[in-house]
């Protein structure tokens, strides 16, 4: 008779889901499951993963419906860990009717051969306006770790009355790291965009605050739109020129989660 031979133990997945519904700037639903959690507090929504990070087959979604304005926020940074199998996934979708929704969430640090799968979708009513960051961090450079594998997709949409205002798909594998035309092995970029009447209105204010050390960047504004890429050799420099743009954009503090 011969043994079978053992199974090899299933990796458990994170699943997690966060919802909130405002009306009037106060809690009409919260529904939280799993590893995601919402954290409403004056003016804020905090979404946070008590799992402590994504690797492959994970599933996390987070929505928020507001009739009113609201900033919206990640309680730290979001970790995407080496992937043995399947790829970690992330849906965003955020509704706002009316004011402003500032999206805000703080970075994604992305691990040596992780794979995830984002994609955040935005819907604006008639009259509604928005202001959308994503920053994202290549490995730990205080551990010199570098990134040799790797799969991360991100999409953000914005649309109005179903209508797409912005799009943004972004790809990135290990070809696309170095490469003149993406990184040139920078370790750490961030895409802000502020759809709002006179967005553009705000383009000189805000070229005149790019120039924290080590970081780059380029903004343009047109048709209530304004757009911003920011590229630097640290997730640190990169938050602190984030937070100065920022002050530039908001006539409110950086959220109460933020450490600058």
């Amino acid at each position: 008779m011969n043994a079978s031979a053992p199974l090899a133990p299933a990796h458990q997945r994170t699943r997690g889901s966060a919802e909130v519904a405002l009306v009037g700037g106060r809690v009409q639903r919260l529904y939280t499951a799993g590893s995601a959690k919402a954290i409403c507090l004056p003016g804020e929504v905090v979404f946070l993963n008590t799992s402590g990070g994504l690797t492959g087959g994970d599933r996390l979604d987070y929505r928020l419906d507001s009739d009113a304005a609201i900033t919206a926020t990640t309680q730290t940074a979001e970790r995407a860990y080496r992937a043995a199998d399947g790829i970690a996934r992330v849906t965003v979708n955020l509704s706002i009717g009316q004011g402003r929704l500032d999206w805000l969430p703080q970075e994604t640090i992305l691990f040596d051969r992780c794979a995830l799968h984002r994609r955040t979708r935005i819907a604006l009513a008639p009259e509604a306006e928005v202001l959308v960051l994503e920053a994202v961090v290549l490995g730990r450079a205080a551990m010199g770790e570098t990134l040799s594998a790797l799969d991360f997709r991100d999409r953000r949409e914005i649309l109005r009355a179903g209508t797409p205002l912005l799009l943004e798909p972004l790809h990135l594998s290990p070809e696309t790291l170095g490469g003149p035309a993406t990184l040139r092995g920078e370790r750490a970029f961030a895409s802000l965009a502020l759809v709002a009447q006179g967005a553009e209105d705000a383009l000189a204010p805000v070229r005149q605050v790019l120039d924290e050390p080590g970081v780059r960047g380029a903004a343009s504004g047109f048709d209530g739109k304004l757009t911003l890429r920011l590229l630097a050799a640290d997730g640190w420099p990169l938050r602190r020129q984030i937070a100065r743009v920022l002050a530039v954009l908001r006539d409110r503090p950086l959220p109460r989660v933020w450490q600058i």
